[in-house]
């Protein structure tokens, strides 16, 4: 097995035909860098082209899938703007464009915009006691990362408008049987489940599964895109206000904000 990680936080490795990206800072719960974002884009939009790349599989390192952005620290409202989003969404959208099945190992919490590259792969398996949460309003944000589209295509409306609203984490089986996710077994069982859709997976038709996945996206998320746009413009004026800073600083005090609606 070949490592080419070269990016603080991002772990990618080679085997038999299957290109894994693990985002590795089991300290901070895999919360995600620019770099780290940017990095694992680059891998796919590689993975793509590459003929001897069949699968790919992004999972975390340790208790935590990713708990999205990294937000941490005392001057997070200030470090934190647009170059973030544009990192973020070019993740996401390399994850929806790259022809090569792209598989969810969720060993974990997946939150924030790590929930949002979950929710654009093609298959997500679930170890049970994991949790997918829009953290977004607790920070006094919106949903990004394509989340506003993605949601809403998978489990409609209403339930979307309550991940997001009120930031209530789903379990893995509540959100499988809501249609979030493609997979959720038994955490004793997860690895050698991951490990069989991606067996199942690696000896498929390419160019069938490629055609398969281009069609099934443009189908069911024509308004990623657009909400790709609309999230970034919003958020970045968001990101300004008094209440995100507010969230930002009660999120690394660990503490309940005191939003204004400044």
């Amino acid at each position: 097995m070949a490592d080419e990680g070269a990016i603080d936080g991002l772990v990618a490795t080679e085997d038999d035909g299957v290109l894994t990206l693990r985002f590795d800072r089991p300290a901070s719960s895999n919360a995600l860098t620019d770099a780290m974002a940017m990095g694992a884009a680059a891998h796919l939009e590689r993975a793509g082209a590459r003929d001897d790349v069949r699968v790919v599989v992004l999972t975390g390192t340790g208790e935590a899938f990713s708990t999205g952005a990294d937000i941490g620290g005392d001057d997070a409202h200030e470090r934190f703007d647009v170059r973030a989003l544009d990192a973020a969404n070019r993740l996401v959208r390399s994850i929806l464009r790259c022809d090569t099945p792209v598989v969810a190992g969720v060993n974990g919490v997946a939150a924030g915009v790590g929930l949002s590259a979950v929710l654009a792969c093609d298959l997500a398996v679930c170890a049970e006691s994991a949790s997918l949460l829009l953290a977004f309003a607790r920070v006094g944000l919106m949903p990004d990362g394509g989340a506003t589209a993605t949601v809403a295509a998978s489990i409609g409306r209403a339930r979307a408008l309550r991940m997001a609203l009120l930031a209530e984490p789903l379990g893995a089986r509540e959100a499988h049987d809501a249609g979030l996710v493609s997979h959720v077994v038994a955490d004793d069982d997860y690895e050698a489940e991951l490990a069989d859709v991606v067996r199942r997976l690696r000896l498929g038709a390419p160019l069938g599964q490629a055609a398969t996945k281009r069609a099934v996206n443009a189908a069911a998320l024509a308004q990623v895109e657009p909400a790709l746009e609309l999230e970034r413009t919003t958020q970045t004026m968001l990101l300004r206000t008094s209440d995100a800073a507010e969230g930002m600083r009660a999120f690394t005090e660990k503490r309940r904000p005191r939003f204004t609606g400044d």
